[in-house]
């Protein structure tokens, strides 16, 4: 008989073994529900032993109270300080689920807003520190001679109608005459 190397569970035994591994999971959350009690029971025995009160005097229980209120004090910076440890491990666990998450790359990215922001705040935020002097587009731009203009307006003239010169140019022709036109005028 051959055996598949892939044998199949059936739905039954699937169920089965769910149910299994659930009751366990049961099991497991109540014992360790029973062993913090049980670590309670034992960590409050041992920090805070049975009051015996009968026989002392005012003064006995003045020095009593003022003990047990030192005590609650050092409990009280101890609670503060773990519940600090808590929150800043919280708050790294989730920073590094976020940066799990861009790794990973299943991030839904949120929806941005339009933001008006100029060149330079831009190069800044870019940048920062290094981003030195002002981006002003304005001044980048190539300066124009009045002399260029004129003679743009001469060149632009000569072509004159675009419609009378179709004919002319159109065909083998016409291609030679702009190629020998173009590289005479540069």
């Amino acid at each position: 008989m051959l055996h598949n190397p892939k044998s199949k569970i059936t739905a039954s035994r699937k169920l089965s073994l769910k149910m299994l591994l659930l009751t366990r999971a049961c099991e497991d959350l109540e014992k360790e529900r029973q062993d913090r009690e049980e670590e309670k029971d034992r960590y409050i025995g041992e920090k805070l032993p049975p009051l015996q009160l009968h026989g002392l005097s005012l003064d006995d229980l003045k020095a009593l109270c003022r003990q047990l209120h030192e005590k609650i004090d050092i409990v009280d910076e101890e609670r503060y300080d773990c519940e600090y440890k808590v929150g800043k491990h919280n708050k790294d666990i989730h920073e590094l689920k976020l940066k799990v998450q861009d790794l990973g790359g299943k991030f839904k990215k949120p929806a941005l807003r339009k933001v008006r922001v100029s060149a330079d705040e831009m190069m800044r935020a870019l940048l920062g520190s290094k981003h030195k002097g002002s981006m002003d587009l304005r001044a980048n731009l190539k300066s124009v001679k009045k002399e260029d203009v004129k003679q743009d307006k001469v060149l632009t003239s000569e072509v004159g109608d675009w419609r009378k010169n179709v004919e002319a140019m159109s065909g083998m022709e016409g291609r030679k005459k702009m190629f020998d036109t173009g590289g005479a005028g540069q």
